[in-house]
């Protein structure tokens, strides 16, 4: 159950851009948490986009001269090694950045920050969601996949 949010200023990115970074974001999220690429596991991984007024983004004090970006990724504690976290911190750099056109040498310009719920902190319908739980899901839609 990630979920994740993305905040830029205004007009940094165009709706059609939009629609297809945070479908690419979803993706790779899931990728590294090596859950099975099923509508299930899409529709439980929810995205917030944070798009703000270009004067509500400050950089060193002063509105920013050139977008920058902000994904806050959140998943289960245990969900992602730190390998895994790794590989989505480069994988949604690289995502962002060619989405909004940012050159590689300026890939500061985009911040992910990952963060883990503890086990036991994170609830849906009413009820607390643990992690094993999901890991059996996971582990029951892929043998389904696989013999169907």
């Amino acid at each position: 159950m990630p979920t994740f949010s993305l905040t830029y200023p205004q007009g940094a990115l165009d709706p059609e851009v939009r629609t297809r970074l945070v479908d690419d974001l979803t993706t790779a999220l899931l990728r590294a948490e090596r859950a099975p690429e099923t509508q299930f596991f899409r529709d439980i991984t929810w995205a917030y986009v944070n798009e703000l007024p270009a004067d509500a983004v400050l950089v060193a004090g002063a509105p920013a001269q050139r977008p920058v970006f902000k994904l806050d990724v959140t998943t289960p504690a245990g969900a992602l090694s730190e390998r895994r976290r790794a590989e989505m911190v480069a994988e949604a750099t690289r995502l962002i950045r060619e989405a909004a056109g940012i050159p590689h040498d300026e890939a500061l310009r985009v911040w992910v920050l990952m963060h883990e719920m503890p086990d036991g902190h994170w609830g849906a319908g009413g009820h607390l969601i643990r992690f094993e739980q999901l890991r059996e899901m996971a582990v029951a839609q892929r043998a389904g996949a696989a013999a169907g």
